[in-house]
């Protein structure tokens, strides 16, 4: 009883039904109209239409032209902030590490911050030569393995508001090929590609998911060939090692508890 009091001595409704709209819209895939939620929730059309008005002011819900209310990527962009970003990075840096020596090959884990992709880890290969790309570098969307995984996982939604350009205030647009192949890469659950910046490198991605199944990051591994070494492993021998990667580094616990 005495724990019953104390939980209502606390109580917050007006940020209570915010929660719910957002727990409520969150488990809707094709959004709501405002007199569903009013219903779902059991709240007077009044309450609700308040409430929905200021989170689409802050851009945690958009309306879509039919009348109906979805979420946005905001509280996507919140979990990603900088402190999980880095929980993220220092959980998964020893599995790069293990994977650049296992395979012989540099990798990076790559992000999506803002409609932009950036390269937040990277580790060289035991050698003395590999191909990286720094730490902090924004890569392509449509013109990278990297990209073309988080393209490849997102949903309609996802991916429209991901492709728009809020800068310029232009949208790119997907050809039938490039969504052709992203329906592939979501079907084998990694992407394999030519670089198409430099050449004679293999671009092998991997997702990396969170706890609700969304791609929280990626791990591509430039992948090129020895010449200089026999034994050592090859193209398909580094991809095993990068999706048993991929998959260790979403059962951490960074990966587990992105908030």
């Amino acid at each position: 009883m005495v724990v019953a009091e104390e939980l209502d001595k606390y109580r917050a409704p007006a940020l209570d039904k915010g929660l719910d709209i957002l727990e409520l819209l969150a488990a809707t895939e094709e959004g709501l109209s405002q007199a569903e939620i009013a219903k779902s929730l059991e709240r007077s059309p009044n309450e609700i239409y308040r409430m929905l008005d200021r989170l689409v002011r802050r851009d945690y819900v958009r309306r879509t032209s039919g009348d109906r209310y979805e979420l946005t990527l905001k509280l996507f962009e919140l979990a990603h902030a900088a402190p999980p970003i880095r929980r993220l990075v220092s959980q998964s840096l020893p599995v790069l590490r293990r994977f650049a020596r296992d395979a012989e090959q540099a990798c990076h884990l790559v992000i999506h911050d803002r409609n932009i992709l950036v390269v937040v880890a990277q580790v060289d290969s035991p050698g003395y030569w590999n191909v990286s790309i720094r730490v902090g570098s924004r890569i392509s969307l449509v013109n990278t393995g990297s990209g073309h995984v988080f393209l490849a996982f997102a949903s309609p939604e996802e991916r429209e508001l991901m492709l728009e350009d809020l800068e310029a205030k232009m949208r790119e647009h997907l050809t039938p090929a490039l969504e052709k192949r992203l329906a592939k890469v979501r079907e084998q659950g990694f992407e394999i590609m030519a670089s198409l910046q430099v050449s004679g490198v293999t671009n092998l991605s991997v997702p990396i998911f969170g706890p609700v199944g969304s791609v929280i990051a990626t791990l591509t591994c430039p992948y090129t060939e020895r010449l200089d070494k026999r034994g050592a492993p090859d193209t398909e021998a580094v991809l095993s090692l990068l999706v048993a990667a991929g998959r260790e580094i979403s059962r951490r616990p960074a990966a587990a508890d992105p908030a």
